[in-house]
């Protein structure tokens, strides 16, 4: 395989591969980029295509098995080319542009039984983490309506160290709407919300149930209130009013799927 060596910053691919850091650059050119080896094998490992490998000479090696069986191009990169191209402050040796994987269909009796949906979590660290743990936990999917951080962001996938290409995954610009549509094919819409009966009080749930968590700031919207079946808190034995909506999604996640 024969591997290009970039040196400048201002390199053409380079300049292209920057844009992968702002959604616009990541939906005009249709791939995102993933940093760090471990990162890189689990995207292989799970099906994503690489398009651009980037590596300094030292990670050269090690990484041309990772790729041997695709058709990425693979350039060996000086340090400052590299810093160019990754979102990180430190790049970890390596970074590489894979294709977007396509979202879920959106005929909804392919999908899966166990969902997670945010309902305008911006941060992307509470994403990334929130759809970690809906992997660990035994989720199937997630679902990001409009207002929330972009799941192909490089700190959404950073923050969910691989889970993120496990997963099915659906961006909806009307999160509101396909919540009816699950609704109505009988899954349960449960809301976390801080004026629901008690979690640990909730009795029977569905087979099929979405969870859906609301945003730092505000909670879920009305639109998409409206269309819970069931309301949940968790209790706050303390004097904390609340908790970060990664960690509350984190615990009904697990208490949801316990037993299976």
């Amino acid at each position: 395989m024969a591997i290009e060596k970039i040196t400048s910053a201002r390199n053409q691919l380079v300049a292209r591969l920057k844009t992968l850091k702002d959604k616009r650059g990541r939906d005009k050119e249709g791939l995102m980029l993933i940093e760090g080896g471990k990162m890189l094998a689990e995207a292989v490992d799970c099906g994503l295509k690489p398009v651009y490998v980037l590596a300094k000479a030292e990670k050269i090696e090690g990484l041309s098995p990772l790729f041997a069986g695709t058709q990425a191009s693979i350039y060996e990169v000086s340090e400052n080319a590299l810093a160019a191209v990754c979102d990180t402050v430190t790049p970890q040796g390596c970074a590489a542009a894979f294709v977007i994987p396509d979202d879920m269909d959106d005929d909804i009796a392919s999908w899966p039984g166990r969902i997670v949906a945010l309902d305008g979590v911006q941060d992307p660290g509470n994403v990334g983490t929130i759809w970690r743990t809906a992997d660990a936990a035994g989720f199937e999917a997630i679902i990001a309506g409009a207002d929330c951080a972009d799941l192909y962001s490089p700190k959404v996938q950073r923050a969910a160290m691989g889970s993120g290409f496990r997963l099915g995954r659906k961006s909806e610009p009307n999160l509101a709407k396909r919540l009816e549509e699950l609704k109505n094919a009988g899954y349960d819409i449960i809301v976390s919300a801080l004026d629901g009966e008690e979690f640990y009080s909730r009795g029977l749930i569905a087979d099929r149930f979405v969870l859906v968590v609301g945003s730092e700031a505000r909670g879920v919207t009305v639109e998409v209130g409206l269309q819970a079946t069931r309301r949940l808190k968790l209790p706050m034995r303390g004097g904390a009013e609340s908790l970060n909506a990664a960690v509350a999604a984190g615990i009904m996640m697990y208490e949801l799927t316990r037993g299976l």
